[in-house]
């Protein structure tokens, strides 16, 4: 994954900003960021973080006409890091450019402002925190990429809820990222668990985390404070308490490097996996389905011959899987297809259109099927969400009643590629 390569700017001191966030005020919000930078007086090369949703909080009814404030808010704010000679980050509402629903949806994304001609760039939250009804207003990022400086060093970034998963931070620390920037809203009492979590998340990278929470009441609940700079080693360089407060300290990038140097334990990635053991009876592909539903997993079900893989089907596994957290196909076998298509399919046999499915990153777990239709599959495993083709009419999908009824979802799903088996192997024979 390519990093954005920005800016002339060299790190040289890791901040914070912590203050109580007023509700739906950008302009108090940014006033105070404007007063906290004043009475800092951050060295030049130096990155400050605010805490999430710095400029509005999660004023939810008003977030969809706030975040037509924020392209100008952002000129600001680049403005403002300019005049310091700094790098600002903290989260804030964007609105969504392309897709459904573009009106009305969101990223919570984490800026980064004062690092280039290009303007800011941004890092959207990847993890949703459904308990504060984040997912009901807002998208989930995906594939995270590092911003790298010239002068060598890259920033990740996580936005709250993000801490609790520890990829999130992986995936960015194996681009290259050595900075972590988190920006919060993390309540008081769960501010153990905050401080923890910082010091795993840069002793498992080997990485510096520079974290921002806000402080005061929100909506009757008291918001825990304590940003911090955390070592790569996990000591705590510094931390504020439970007030409003700012701090800045050197960067030595040293640090990093000779504990690096001494064993590194973020570069290493080895595939671990046996991608074939996602080939499963249906037996035992009920008892994963049981273990997964009972730790709180969503099962998603597709199903189709998968012939010839094409993009179009890569495209179409990877839109189910993000329907849930355990994408299961059900592959026809050669049998099946034969009964369907005739006698001259299928062109690859059963054990190899499992296998190749199975080395699909977004598939769980492949199970082959006799019958004419996976009803059988779809009535034993349950899914909580059936995805079919949108040529399929809702009423047509077989197992879409079934579904439904346990209380299910069915979710059609458009084929980006017009590219077909029937096609390809038309065009072949055509050669």
């Amino acid at each position: 994954m390519k990093s954005v390569v920005v800016s002339d700017t060299v790190l040289s001191q890791l901040g914070f900003l912590q203050f109580e966030i007023v509700a739906g005020d950008i302009q108090k919000n940014l006033e105070q960021v404007r007063s906290g930078l004043a009475e800092l007086a951050p060295a030049p090369g130096s990155l400050i973080v605010l805490p999430e949703m710095w400029a509005t909080g999660f004023v939810y009814e008003q977030l969809a006409t706030l975040a037509d404030e924020i392209p100008e808010l952002l000129v600001e704010l680049e403005e403002l890091a300019s005049s310091f000679a700094i790098i600002l980050a903290g989260s804030l509402p964007q609105k969504l450019t392309e897709g459904k629903n573009k009106e009305h949806s969101l990223y919570n994304t984490l800026f980064f402002s004062g690092i280039g001609k290009a303007g800011a760039r941004g890092i959207a939250k990847q993890n949703l925190f459904s308990f504060w009804k984040e997912d009901l207003w807002f998208q989930a990022g995906k594939s995270p990429s590092p911003i790298a400086l010239p002068g060598g060093d890259l920033l990740g970034g996580l936005v709250c809820y993000d801490l609790r998963f520890p990829e999130a931070a992986r995936f960015q620390c194996r681009q290259g990222a050595g900075i972590l920037v988190m920006s919060a809203e993390w309540p008081r009492a769960r501010i153990a668990q905050w401080r923890v979590l910082l010091q795993a998340r840069a002793i498992e990278n080997q990485a510096f985390v520079v974290a921002a929470n806000c402080c005061g009441d929100w909506e009757g609940m008291r918001m825990g404070g304590h940003s911090m700079i955390v070592a790569p080693d996990g000591e705590i360089i510094t931390e504020a308490g439970d007030t409003e407060g700012a701090c800045s300290v050197p960067f030595n990038r040293e640090v990093q490097k000779e504990l690096r140097e001494r064993f590194n334990s973020v570069a290493p990635s080895p595939w671990a996996f046996e991608d074939s053991d996602k080939i499963l009876s249906l037996e035992t592909i009920t008892e994963n389905v049981t273990r997964r539903r009972k730790a709180g997993q969503k099962i998603v079900f597709t199903n189709g011959c998968f012939d010839i893989i094409h993009a179009g089907h890569v495209e179409y596994l990877q839109k189910a899987r993000c329907q849930g957290d355990f994408l299961i196909v059900g592959l026809n076998n050669d049998a099946s297809i034969r009964s369907i298509k005739g006698p001259a399919r299928p062109i690859n046999n059963e054990q190899n259109r499992a296998r190749v499915l199975a080395a699909l990153g977004c598939v769980d777990g492949v199970v082959l099927f006799g019958e004419d239709t996976p009803l059988h599959l779809i009535t034993t495993i349950r899914p909580d969400v059936l995805v079919k083709g949108a040529d399929w009419e809702e009423d047509d999908i077989v197992g879409g009643a079934e579904v439904k009824a346990g209380g299910g979802r069915v979710e059609r799903i458009s084929f980006a590629s017009q590219t077909s088996t029937t096609a390809v192997i038309d065009q072949i024979r055509a050669s």
